[in-house]
């Protein structure tokens, strides 16, 4: 049975980025394409009419999904695609739908009925609130990320389990055919700090650690070529730096039994402020 790529598709630039940069990962996975719009009624007040009757709306957003999907399908001609309207909020809706997706794919901006940063309440309750891998995409930024020569950047954390996101990253890099570059950053100890010889010691510990978390996928993809990069510094600073020409940053979320209060790490949320190129966040428990 052929799995299926979902979007969240508004009626902002940035989702149709989206439904664009999903369109060519689908056919990388050989995957059908879901787009999906959520209708969030009554509508908000910031953007409420009392001209405007429920009917009217849910046409309004049928037409926006036929559109999408005819503009991809002119791209994409040999891709299966199909829309879908949901109603309900939009995060928890995106999550339900993306429980059987391969993957979920999101616009920087614009996830419901009112125009925001995907950093604002929705966005960071929708990525915190499915297990399923999320693609953070920018309209601004490089939205390819498809070109045999551009690097796929995973940020390692070894102080937590690394499987999901390292399987997650080498199957990307596989299917692109590109190099991965696995990025960890490594502190020394405050009262160490000024010492060479301490410095030197934990960056070949450090080395040495991000090594041995990658060796068991080196040996399972044997086909992708890995640049090996323990970097001096505050994680998502390291990453973010590292990233800089990445067509793909791929990083890892624990998750947190509170669906009151979205968490999704601070190198995952600096990550998806600060890459130009589209972000993976991969749950793992």
């Amino acid at each position: 049975m052929t799995g299926h790529v979902t979007v969240g598709l508004d009626n902002s630039h940035e989702s149709l980025a989206a439904a664009h940069w999903a369109a060519r990962e689908a056919v990388l996975r050989g995957a059908d394409l879901l787009l999906v719009h959520v209708e969030e009624w009554p509508l908000p007040v910031a953007v409420a009419m009392p001209t405007v009757t429920r009917d009217d709306h849910r046409d309004w957003a049928d037409g926006l999904l036929a559109d999408a999907v005819d503009e991809v399908r002119r791209a994409h001609p040999g891709l299966r695609i199909s829309g879908r309207r949901m109603s309900g909020r939009p995060a928890g809706a995106l999550a339900v739908e993306a429980a059987d997706a391969e993957l979920l794919v999101l616009g920087s901006r614009g996830l419901g009925t009112v125009m925001g940063a995907l950093m604002g309440s929705v966005g960071l309750a929708t990525v915190a609130a499915t297990t399923t891998p999320v693609v953070v995409v920018r309209a601004d930024g490089n939205e390819h990320g498809h070109g045999p020569d551009t690097e796929v950047v995973v940020g390692v954390d070894l102080h937590r389990p690394t499987g999901p996101v390292l399987a997650f990253a080498f199957e990307e890099a596989t299917r692109r055919r590109c190099v991965l570059r696995a990025v960890h950053g490594w502190k020394v100890p405050l009262v160490f700090a000024h010492s060479g010889e301490a410095r030197a010691e934990a960056g070949r510990e450090a080395a040495k650690a991000l090594g041995e978390a990658l060796l068991p996928w080196r040996q399972e993809h044997p086909s992708v070529a890995v640049v090996e990069r323990p970097v001096m510094g505050a994680g998502a600073r390291a990453l973010i730096d590292e990233a800089a020409d990445a067509g793909l940053v791929v990083v890892g979320r624990h998750i947190r039994r509170a669906p009151l209060v979205p968490h999704i790490g601070h190198v995952a949320h600096a990550a998806m402020h600060h890459c130009g190129a589209p972000v993976a966040v991969v749950a793992h428990e």
